[in-house]
Formats: C-alpha cells, sequence, structure tokens
C-alpha cells in the first residue's frame, strides 16, 4: 500500500532536503510541494520555501495552489507589482478562485488600502464555500479601520464556525472593551459559556470583564471555574490574586501568586506583586526580598526599580532610594519616570539643583502630569528663582487651564516676585474656578494674608458664588 505522504509531513520533508543535499531529483506530487512549502514558510525558513516552490513550478508547471503560494512569498518580499501581474494570470485561469481575491486583499492591506482590502474580501466571501478565515480577515482589516462594531460581528462569525477559535474570542472580547460595552462582553460570555461550560479561556475573559466593572466576588467565581476547567491556567490564579488584592485580601492573594511560580518558572510580574501585598501586611523584610528579585529576574521592569525605590523613600531611606533609582536611569535614561521620582528624591534631599535637572529630563521626556509642574515650581521657589518657578507653571497651565491649584501657585510667585497685576489676575481666575481651594494660598503663602485689595477680591467672589 502506497503511503500518502501528506500523512506524514516529515517524511515528505526529509525526503525533499535530502533531495538538496544530493545531486538526486526526487518526483513529488503538487499536494507534497504544498505540503513542504507550507512547513518552511510557517517556520519562517523562506529561501528553502522558495526553493520549493521553485522545484514543484518545474515539475507541476500549472498547479494553481503552488503559484499562489508563489504569490505569497512575493507579497511578503513587498513585491506587490509582479504578486499582481501573476494573480492577473491566475485570475484568467480560474476566476472563482477565493485565495486570489485575498492574496489581492493582503496587498492592499499591506499598503495600507484597508478599504479597498475590505472590498476584495466581500468579493472573496461571495464565492467561497468555507469563509471562516475570510471572516478572520476582515476582522482585522475592519480593527486597522477603528470599525469595531463590524470587527466584533466579523470575529463573533469565526466562534461560530468554530468554538475553539480562542484568537477570534479574544478578538470579539477586545471589541467589546473597546467599545466600552462591558455588560454585552457579559451577555456574550455567559451565552457562550452556557455552550462551552469548561472553557478556561471564556472563563477567564469573564473574570476580566467584572474585575473591569468592580464587581470583584463575581470575578472571583468566574477565576476559580476557569481553574476548574484547567488547574493549570496560570493566567487564571495571577488575575485572581489581582482581584484578591483588591479586596484587601493580601495573603490570599499572595497564595495565588505563588502558584504561578510553582507551575511555571517565577516571573517579575509574580514577584512585584507578592512584594506589594507583604508591604501592604507590613512584612517589610519579605517585601524587600521579593522586589529585589523582581528587579533581579527584569532588570528592564521599570515597575519593580519604582517599587523598589518607592519602598524606601516611604522609610525615608532617601539615599538607598536614590541609588536605586539612578540604577534604573542607568539602565533606561529614557523614561520620564525614572526622573521624575528622581527628582522628588533630590527634593527630600533639598539637593534642588540636581531636582531641577531631574524634573526638567521628566517634562523632556514627555511627563506633563499636573504635580509635575506644581513639584518643579516648589523646587525653584525654594532656591527664590521666582522667575523660572513662574515660567514653569505658566507651562503647566498650557496643559491644566482650568487647575485652580496652578494658578493659585502662580498668584502667589507673582506676588512674591513683585508682579501685582499679574498676581490680581490669576488670583482671580483660581477664585472663580474654585473659591475653596483659597485655603491653599493662604497656607503657602501665608505672608500675603493682610493685603487689603486681595481680601476684598475674596470678599467679592464669595459674594458672588453665594
Amino acid at each position: 500500500m502506497a503511503l500518502n505522504s501528506n500523512e506524514y509531513p516529515d517524511k515528505s520533508i526529509n525526503k525533499f532536503e535530502s533531495m538538496l543535499k544530493t545531486d538526486d531529483v526526487y518526483f513529488f506530487d503538487a499536494e507534497d510541494f504544498e505540503e513542504i512549502i507550507h512547513h518552511y514558510l510557517n517556520n519562517g525558513k523562506i529561501s528553502l520555501g522558495k526553493k520549493a516552490i521553485q522545484i514543484g513550478l518545474e515539475q507541476h508547471p500549472n498547479a494553481l495552489e503552488i503559484k499562489l503560494l508563489r504569490v505569497e512569498v512575493l507579497v511578503f518580499e513587498d513585491r506587490y507589482e509582479d504578486a499582481g501581474k501573476l494573480l492577473d494570470e491566475l485570475q484568467n485561469i480560474d476566476s472563482n478562485n477565493e485565495e486570489i481575491y485575498i492574496q489581492r486583499a493582503n496587498i492592499q492591506s499591506k499598503q495600507d488600502n484597508h478599504y479597498e482590502a475590505v472590498s476584495l474580501l466581500m468579493e472573496a466571501l461571495h464565492i467561497s464555500e468555507d469563509s471562516f478565515d475570510i471572516h478572520s480577515l476582515l476582522g482585522m482589516e475592519y480593527l486597522f479601520l477603528d470599525d469595531f462594531e463590524k470587527a466584533k460581528r466579523s470575529f463573533m462569525k469565526c466562534v461560530e464556525f468554530d468554538d475553539r477559535d480562542y484568537s477570534s474570542l479574544y478578538n470579539v472580547v477586545y471589541c467589546f472593551e473597546f467599545l466600552e460595552d462591558f455588560n454585552g462582553a457579559v451577555y456574550y460570555l455567559n451565552d457562550y459559556l452556557e455552550r462551552n461550560p469548561y472553557c478556561e479561556v471564556a472563563w477567564h475573559q469573564l473574570g476580566k470583564m467584572y474585575y473591569t466593572m468592580d464587581m470583584y466576588d463575581e470575578a472571583l467565581t468566574a477565576f476559580d471555574f476557569a481553574i476548574i476547567s484547567d488547574d493549570s491556567f496560570i493566567g487564571a490564579y495571577f488575575e485572581k490574586g489581582k482581584v484578591l488584592e483588591k479586596m484587601g485580601r493580601y495573603n490570599d492573594a499572595i497564595e495565588n501568586y505563588e502558584i504561578t511560580i510553582s507551575i511555571e518558572d517565577p516571573t517579575s510580574h509574580a514577584y512585584l506583586r507578592i512584594g506589594r501585598c507583604h508591604e501592604k501586611l507590613g512584612n517589610d523584610d519579605l517585601a524587600k526580598y521579593y522586589y529585589y528579585n523582581t528587579v533581579h529576574e527584569d532588570p528592564l521592569l521599570d515597575k519593580g526599580w519604582l517599587a523598589i525605590t518607592d519602598f524606601h523613600y516611604k522609610l525615608e531611606n532617601y539615599e538607598k532610594a536614590l541609588y536605586y533609582i539612578n540604577k534604573a536611569i542607568n539602565i533606561d535614561g529614557e523614561n520620564p519616570l525614572y526622573w521624575k521620582k528622581c527628582a522628588k528624591i533630590y527634593f527630600a534631599l533639598d539637593n534642588f539643583d540636581e531636582a531641577d535637572f531631574a524634573y526638567k529630563q521628566a517634562v523632556d521626556l514627555g511627563n506633563y502630569e499636573q504635580d509635575t509642574w506644581q513639584n518643579w515650581a516648589d523646587v525653584l521657589k525654594n532656591v527664590g528663582d521666582y522667575g523660572s518657578s513662574i515660567q514653569v507653571l505658566v507651562q503647566g497651565i498650557e496643559f491644566y487651564p482650568e487647575s485652580a491649584d496652578l494658578l493659585y501657585k502662580l498668584a502667589g510667585l507673582y506676588l512674591k516676585n513683585n508682579e501685582i497685576p499679574n498676581a490680581k489676575e490669576k488670583l482671580s481666575q483660581a477664585m472663580q474656578l474654585d473659591i475653596d481651594k483659597f485655603q491653599l494660598f493662604e497656607a503657602e503663602f501665608p505672608e500675603f494674608g493682610e493685603i487689603k485689595w486681595l481680601q476684598k477680591l475674596v470678599s467679592e467672589i464669595k459674594k458672588t458664588s453665594t
């Protein structure tokens, strides 16, 4: 009985590679070549795939499927014109082959012509008997177009074809999330679980939805069912730990994080979570141990360095905090969060020049948070550089024009710098935004409390606001 090489793909591949090493020429049928080519392309061995296509077409010059695989390689190599010409030839031979439309759509997609790609895929859909892959490709094109509603429907059709198509299931949930339709996601997943009650992936996604909706008890139940369905599902244990953390059940959370470590190699994220739980429980030595393990496991994880820095900062070990944040900056000097943390530590150490430099680095690298501008202005105020402090706040107010906090601080600095008209203008704006926050101004600039025009302005604003 002759062996069907498609049942034993390794046999065909071994035979093909043996042929390449010798001068012998072996004959393969067209289906064998398709199997061999798919093997090489799927494993990223493009040159061997191209060699198999070449020999395949020498032995089977009219093999449509092999020619389509050649188109696939041409598209991969961005040789769109050559691919288009070959597709034109193939369409003259078989105008009802959906793969031709799929490859044309692929070319358009790679050139960012996603509407054209959708149109071609719709044509493929009209002539296809098996539309599963086409719906999946349509879903991806709709994602490129930010049409999450249509993308969701396409991926739903994929799940209808195959309940175990978890990639499409993830994409359906992703679309619900992006549309902020969390109730819709919960309904869809519960409906899916009616048909597939032991699907750990669906339970896991349902738990994440409940977590997002702050429904922690329901999230715990969902993650428990995911674990019942697959007791080695690391993601379910990890997400369950996050829920327990939110609920203040830190010891239970630690237990779940430790299970993830026992199942597979430890991860920096698990160490970090365990460290945070121990810190919340007041187990400082254990917290420190796990934080150190976090940065040892992944030296590039910024959250790990920030956690160990914050740990020492909280204990007022500012020199140690500075040591660790500088280690982080040496690893990634382009991280604005590192520089912002560095600035806070220098400020705590009364090293205002270095704090000023660090805040400038943070802003230059794109950190425009409100407290960054406030704290940087405080640094400059502490060294008596009121002009520079004013400039910093003016920049900050461009980002936060409705911030009474920044306006009160700016008004006080204008007074410090003897710029009375500017101070009056900013005080008036700040009071109209939030008169109650005037107490922040009084606390920071008590020396101006007896100014007559200021008392009059406060009185007028309070009258108009009542």
